[in-house]
């Protein structure tokens, strides 16, 4: 398939027709926000599907009954995503959300509101690693070629919503205050307990020790693999191919160090560092 019946473009940015379109992306604009909902946001590939799992067992105190029995995809749904206006009268308040969208196209009624952010940033080496082999597994998606290939449409702009500079930065700069919260990918491998502590204290939840310790350990990295309801192994295999590359792939930080030339990550890091400016002195990892 060509890129234009694989994608489609909204307000500038690559979505793949497989899981958006047209309607899905007004619905999203309508979507009416509670004041008791939480949405998880991230730019693809930066801990999407680990949210998915910890944002409900957070809100429901650690009943693992969801994790064991819905799809991952229907218990925190995308919000501009097809499956959305199927699920969303099932979903219980307070209603787990994900989505990759800049913060200027969500819904007028999520400013209106009081909901709840969660920011997950992610090294972006590591991002562009793991979404080079999302591309080679994902039949919806175009082949992203050799590497280096796939960093230079990665640093234009020419990936799945857009360059990651603006991505976060539209983030960083909100007026949200007390709303949003800010975690890193690399944080919640490094102490998940303590992550979970941060996401129940910020979302009021006061969970007891016992049920931290609960979800860190079916929200591991280990336990998420190996269920079906979690690795999407239910999506048939033309559109994710666990041949060609394993969804839940390895789950690590630093994995970047194997792919990138000295060459490489040179220009990458130029490209980004011009990109964001002063935003790049405080962002928690190093660019080199």
């Amino acid at each position: 398939m060509s890129s234009k019946e694989m994608y489609l473009l909204h307000h500038g940015l690559k979505l793949p027709k497989e899981t958006h379109d047209l309607e899905s992306l007004k619905f999203a604009q309508e979507f009416t926000f509670k004041n008791e909902d939480v949405v998880a946001v991230t730019y693809p590939k930066s801990g999407t599907i680990w949210m998915q799992e910890i944002l409900p067992l957070v809100l429901n105190g650690g009943d693992l009954t969801l994790i064991h029995t819905v799809p991952n995809w229907d218990r925190a749904p995308w919000l501009e995503e097809k499956r959305l206006a199927e699920v969303v009268d099932q979903l219980k308040s307070p209603r787990a959300l994900v989505s990759h969208f800049p913060y200027h196209l969500m819904p007028p009624s999520f400013h209106t509101s009081k909901a709840k952010v969660i920011y997950v940033m992610r090294n972006p080496k590591d991002i562009i690693v793991s979404s080079y082999y999302f591309h080679q597994m994902a039949g919806f998606l175009e082949d992203p070629g050799t590497f280096d290939e796939f960093m230079d449409k990665f640093l234009e702009g020419r990936v799945l919503f857009g360059k990651w500079t603006d991505h976060v930065k539209s983030w960083r700069h909100t007026e949200l205050g007390d709303r949003i919260m800010y975690i890193t990918y690399e944080e919640m491998c490094q102490d998940l307990p303590a992550a979970l502590r941060r996401i129940s204290e910020f979302l009021g939840r006061h969970l007891s020790e016992e049920s931290i310790q609960k979800i860190a350990e079916h929200c591991s990295f280990k336990n998420m693999k190996a269920n079906n309801m979690s690795n999407f192994s239910l999506v048939p295999k033309k559109y994710m191919d666990p041949d060609k590359s394993s969804f839940f792939r390895k789950g690590v930080v630093g994995d970047w160090k194997n792919h990138f030339s000295s060459e490489s990550l040179a220009k990458f890091t130029s490209v980004l560092r011009k990109e964001l400016g002063s935003e790049s002195v405080s962002l928690p990892w190093s660019l080199d």
